[in-house]
């Protein structure tokens, strides 16, 4: 079993940045696909940004140049840096662990662009 608790979302005015952070329980964190999703009010869930295992990463066109995803295995954590945000960046941002059989999801962490 693993839980996922997001941190770092907030308030932040447009063109501004924010670091997420996503701290998992348990031991095979480093054999974890990593991603953040987010979802805005009336929105389907989408997929922001994936770091694999390995290191490989993916994002979303929407965030390509201006969001960046990274883990560090040391501390079971998983970061979305964000920067140059728009107020479209507004929605709850959800952390998701993938095992081979596996799927878990964090609480979710607000974040809310705006002047």
């Amino acid at each position: 079993q693993v839980q996922l608790v997001e941190s770092g979302g907030g308030l932040v005015q447009p063109g501004g940045s924010l670091r997420l952070s996503c701290a998992a329980s348990g031991s095979i964190f480093r054999r974890l696909a990593m991603s953040w999703y987010r979802q805005a009010p009336g929105k389907q869930r989408d997929l922001v940004a994936t770091i694999t295992s390995s290191g490989v990463l993916n994002y979303a066109n929407s965030v390509k140049g201006r969001f960046t995803i990274s883990r560090d295995n040391a501390k079971n954590t998983v970061y979305l840096q964000m920067n140059s945000l728009k107020s479209e960046d507004t929605a709850v941002y959800y952390c998701n662990a993938r095992a081979i059989f596996d799927l878990y999801w964090g609480q979710g962490t607000q974040v809310t662009v705006s002047a």
